[in-house]
């Protein structure tokens, strides 16, 4: 007998769940690598914020780019008031898996971040990266302010493009104004650093962007 999974879909706002007025992360910790306060970004630099599946792998690889100042793990671009874990990961929530990315603009720029971001996943699988499979793995880019609106339009278009000469179907990731983050649990945040053998692949598909 063969069994398939329930295709994956985005939940409604009348059918998320309620959620709650007080943060999973009350007592935001250290940054396990930098040292520095997760709600206290280095002075003088920009953020922006991804998700690329699973954030656990998402949030290594940019801490470990020259520029990044500071990463969280957390939940972005759904309904439910400070989501738990639990409650993203059963679809009802309508977040993903995100990384929030602080930066130094002197040292490293938004596109190039973006090129980052479009190397290292598939932007075109829809609902899932991987064997990962739901809304909350979906592919994302939320924007902060006019010109970074602008800079992700022009790096999505060119992705599009470099994609589609590569044989993969269009691009199925979100490009909207960040809404409100939520960060995640403390122990999600530098989960590879806590626990360096810990499992999750990175889906990157060789095509070069940027």
């Amino acid at each position: 007998m063969f069994f398939t999974r329930p295709t994956p879909t985005m939940v409604t706002a009348a059918e998320a769940l309620p959620g709650r007025t007080v943060p999973v992360l009350q007592h935001p910790t250290f940054h396990e690598v930098f040292g520095t306060r997760l709600d206290h970004p280095p002075a003088g630099s920009e953020v922006a914020y991804v998700a690329m599946g699973c954030f656990w792998g998402a949030e290594k690889l940019f801490w470990q780019t020259e520029g990044v100042t500071l990463t969280a793990a957390g939940y972005i671009g759904g309904f439910t008031p400070n989501p738990t874990y639990e409650e993203t990961c059963s679809g009802r929530t309508g977040h993903a898996e995100a990384v929030r990315v602080h930066f130094d603009p002197t040292k490293i720029n938004y596109t190039d971040l973006l090129k980052i971001f479009w190397e290292n996943h598939d932007p075109t699988q829809g609902l899932g990266q991987g064997n990962d499979i739901g809304s909350q793995y979906r592919s994302g880019i939320w924007t902060v302010g006019e010109e970074q609106a602008t800079l992700a339009r022009q790096s999505y278009d060119d992705a599009a493009q470099r994609f589609a000469a590569a044989g993969f179907g269009e691009l199925t990731t979100s490009l909207e104004v960040a809404p409100e983050w939520y960060f995640a649990e403390d122990y999600h945040q530098q989960y590879l650093d806590k626990n360096p053998n810990g499992y999750c692949p990175v889906h990157a598909t060789g095509v070069t962007c940027g």
